[in-house]
């Protein structure tokens, strides 16, 4: 069986700003925005290419166990990219504050950048140059195709 992970609640204090932060700033797709119960609204916003996607909403911790967690709490968040120069380009562009690439080392996986989304949730954008010629949906796959 095949466990995928798909979404993560982001905790916010404005939907609405958070919303247009991911859409505008950063370049997510929204899937989704709107009341899908009474009482209950969420919106879910996916990184280009992505299979795992954010959610947003208020009553959103209501239906999960254990604390809530406090907006601006969740660090090192991360998002792969195939050419960190080309991704740190077109965040500029779009107006976000984004750190320059720091290389660590010249390997694959080992430059990032880094920025924080409005109430200072904490992301990494790491070059992962692979992917340019090995998508992860692919990848993953191929690798069910052998297994079967």
């Amino acid at each position: 069986m095949d466990f995928t992970l798909e979404v993560i609640p982001l905790p916010v204090t404005d939907i609405d700003r958070a919303r247009d932060f991911y859409r505008d700033k950063v370049g997510f797709h929204v899937d989704i925005d709107q009341e899908v119960m009474p009482g209950m609204r969420i919106v879910q916003l996916t990184p280009p290419g992505s299979g795992c996607s954010i959610a947003l909403g208020e009553s959103i911790w209501e239906m999960t166990p254990g604390p809530t967690p406090a907006p601006g709490s969740y660090q090192g968040l991360q998002l792969c990219v195939a050419d960190i120069k080309a991704a740190h380009a077109e965040l500029v562009e779009r107006g976000l504050d984004v750190s320059e690439p720091v290389q660590y080392s010249p390997d694959d996986g080992a430059t990032f950048m880094h920025f924080q989304d409005p109430d200072g949730n904490g992301w990494a954008v790491q070059e992962y140059r692979r992917r340019a010629t090995e998508p992860l949906h692919q990848l993953l796959a191929d690798l069910k195709r052998q297994q079967a």
